[in-house]
């Protein structure tokens, strides 16, 4: 993949970056897959605003992603690869030997015309999905269970890999992309390989319309607001925040302040966490 940029015939033009989608094979969606995805704007089921600076964006529809990947023993050929705007990695469209169609998240060297598989005793290559008591230590992974037949919930998005360091009774041990190691039960799934679209990190927006297609709404610095708005207003010109440490709006300690519950039940899976 590539970034491709333009010519500056505006300012916000001078620093506008897309990627190429060398990798997208077709633009238009599996119909069968696709889910009608609500907007809410921030606001919870009372109507009330929850989190700020949502509202607005284009129209998009959910694709219906397999995250538990429990096909089994079944082969699946990759028919398309396709830009997903509900996330930031691209998706595969699997076309299984029995009719069914299902939508993954797309690794490195995923191409359209592969064969994948799910199962015990599949071979280990990109895309292929088995247990990780069924994988060599070493293996680079993504989408990976925290609980057994649960669906991925780690490792999801674009560039991103994880590793499988070790395994040692009925867990093995999983190096993440923040660096945290952490331990998983054996019976947990994973996939093979590298997440795609890695360049996504670096495209640059440019403007901030290209931010309001994405639903979020402007944020205003609780520096320029004035005392009764925000803990951080007031004073004379640019002023500093006047506290210890940063505050919320509501007074609440942000910007560094661990929020993680100290007696969470999975804290004993953590080998190592990251500062």
């Amino acid at each position: 993949m590539a970034i491709k940029t333009y010519k500056p015939t505006s300012p916000a033009r001078r620093t506008y970056t897309t990627a190429s989608f060398e990798e997208i094979t077709t633009t238009t969606p599996e119909k069968s897959l696709l889910a009608v995805k609500k907007k809410f704007a921030g606001r919870n089921n009372q109507g009330k605003l929850t989190v700020r600076h949502k509202g607005g964006g284009n129209r998009v529809k959910y694709r219906v992603i397999d995250f538990k990947r429990n096909k089994d023993n079944i082969p699946a050929r990759v028919a398309t690869i396709e830009y997903d705007p509900n996330r930031s990695a691209y998706i595969a469209l699997l076309n299984y030997a029995d009719g069914e169609k299902r939508y993954i998240i797309a690794p490195v060297g995923l191409n359209v015309g592969d064969t994948v598989m799910s199962g015990q005793d599949v071979e280990i290559k990109v895309g292929n999905c088995l247990k990780l008591k069924d994988m060599p230590v070493g293996s680079v992974i993504h989408n990976i269970e925290l609980q057994p037949g649960k669906g991925g919930q780690m490792v999801r998005s674009a560039g991103n890999e994880a590793r499988l360091m070790a395994k040692e009774g009925a867990f093995a041990t999983i190096k993440l992309p923040s660096g945290e190691m952490r331990m998983v039960s054996n019976e947990c799934r994973a996939t093979i390989g590298t997440i795609g679209n890695s360049e996504h990190e670096i495209v640059s927006l440019g403007k901030a319309g290209r931010v309001r297609h994405m639903g979020v709404r402007p944020t205003v610095r609780g520096s320029v607001m004035n005392p009764v708005d925000h803990p951080h207003g007031g004073g004379e010109g640019k002023s500093p925040v006047g506290r210890k440490s940063p505050l919320t709006p509501w007074g609440k300690p942000a910007l560094g302040m661990k929020t993680r519950k100290h007696k969470k039940q999975s804290n004993k899976l953590i080998i190592k966490r990251v500062n």
